[in-house]
């Protein structure tokens, strides 16, 4: 048996015996690392056919799981290779073919509209047959130029020999799999942030003045981040306004919050509150009663984002979207109180899910009488990126 044939079946093994419990590259690399037989190349080749297979998400149910591999890695990979020369020559000369030749040649086998059966779920202006087939490609990895840092990373940057996309001066768009930190020193540099999350905020960027005119300049912002995380958005927040920041985080889970301290101290934010909190219940306390700025990065399904972790779609359940749709309401209901009159705020998904995006948005603007400033679904799939959803609110004066 040719080593190839046995990466195919050790990749079936894997992706029969993983039930989606943990994400599959925490899965995949507990397997490699009891099996000391393979090298950096097997490793790298069976990873590859593993994810293959799950970005078909539920189409070819019932085929074979290896027939599945096999045609999903057709669809996903652009380059000949001793791979496909010895497995199945007739499609290694066409493995470079445009995607949609590509599909023809496979159609009695699948329709690319049947990775995703959830079609009437989608946000208003995603569509569906695009989504299914971005699917298939690997998103780009995305990093973020900290303006202090501008021009030291630009020249890190040419000297690199990386291959590399500069967008809008400040995004950097590099090939998948590329270990960033081998040339730049994250978070001081550069912040690891996909595209359209670096986006998520450029309409508070281009309203500052009028958006905070009725606050001092020189007093600082008061601001919740009140769904934190990893706190990419209290750092992208800080590098675009022009005024101080008073920061409050909060997040559920203590260890975040700890490995948020030490990604603050890299990028240089010092002075900010913080507190663990469940904010789905409605007993939270922040440490301040009137924010003037309140950003809501909700809990949601990640949908958006199934493009880097295309085992989540294959274990998708759909009453998934509702159980978060309910917890985001409870979410927006415990922390709009705390928007001082004439406040803002944002409310972001990663999701591509009408009843997380669209839905959550009517909700907000009837129950709290506020005002819908701004909202847009920022599409991945052109860009290779991630599909993110953001609406902003102004809380009335009076």
């Amino acid at each position: 048996m040719s080593r190839y044939h046995s990466y195919i079946n050790t990749s079936v093994k894997l992706v029969e015996s993983f039930k989606g419990e943990q994400p599959f590259a925490i899965f995949i690399k507990a397997f490699f690392s009891k099996g000391k037989k393979y090298g950096s190349k097997d490793r790298k080749h069976i990873s590859a056919l593993c994810y293959n297979y799950f970005r078909l998400g539920f189409a070819m149910k019932n085929s074979s799981t290896e027939q599945k591999i096999m045609v999903a890695t057709f669809l996903c990979e652009k380059e000949p290779s001793d791979f496909w020369e010895k497995i199945n020559p007739e499609w290694n000369e066409k493995i470079n073919w445009p995607i949609n030749q590509k599909l023809l040649l496979v159609k009695d086998q699948f329709l690319s509209t049947d990775i995703f059966p959830y079609k009437q779920a989608l946000s208003e202006s995603v569509d569906a047959e695009t989504y299914c087939l971005s699917m298939l490609e690997q998103p780009y990895l995305f990093l973020r130029i900290r303006p202090q840092c501008r021009l030291t990373t630009l020249r890190k940057l040419e000297k690199s020999k990386l291959v590399y996309q500069l967008i809008n001066g400040t995004s950097i768009q590099l090939l998948p799999g590329t270990n960033a930190e081998d040339f730049f020193i994250i978070d001081k540099e550069v912040v690891v942030q996909d595209y359209n999350s670096q986006q998520v905020l450029n309409y508070l960027q281009l309203n500052e003045t009028v958006l905070f005119e009725n606050e001092e300049p020189h007093q600082g912002l008061s601001t919740w981040d009140c769904c934190a995380a990893s706190g990419g958005k209290s750092i992208l927040l800080n590098d675009i306004v022009k005024r101080k920041i008073d920061l409050t985080i909060s997040d559920i889970r203590l260890v975040i919050v700890m490995n948020l301290h030490q990604r603050f101290k890299k990028a240089n934010i010092k002075a900010y509150k913080y507190f663990i909190a469940d904010i789905a219940d409605t007993k939270v306390t922040p440490p301040t009663t009137n924010y003037q700025l309140i950003i809501c990065d909700a809990p949601c399904t990640g949908s958006g984002t199934w493009g880097r972790t295309p085992e989540q779609l294959c274990f998708f359940n759909s009453r998934t979207i509702k159980e978060f749709s309910e917890k985001q309401k409870r979410i927006v209901s415990n922390v709009i109180p705390h928007l001082k009159n004439g406040g803002i705020f944002v409310y972001i998904t990663c999701s591509v899910f009408k009843e997380e995006n669209e839905t959550i948005a009517h909700f907000i603007k009837d129950t709290f009488n506020v005002e819908l400033l701004h909202q847009e679904i920022l599409k991945g799939n052109d860009k290779k990126a991630d599909t993110m959803f953001v609406a902003i609110f102004k809380k009335p004066s009076v």
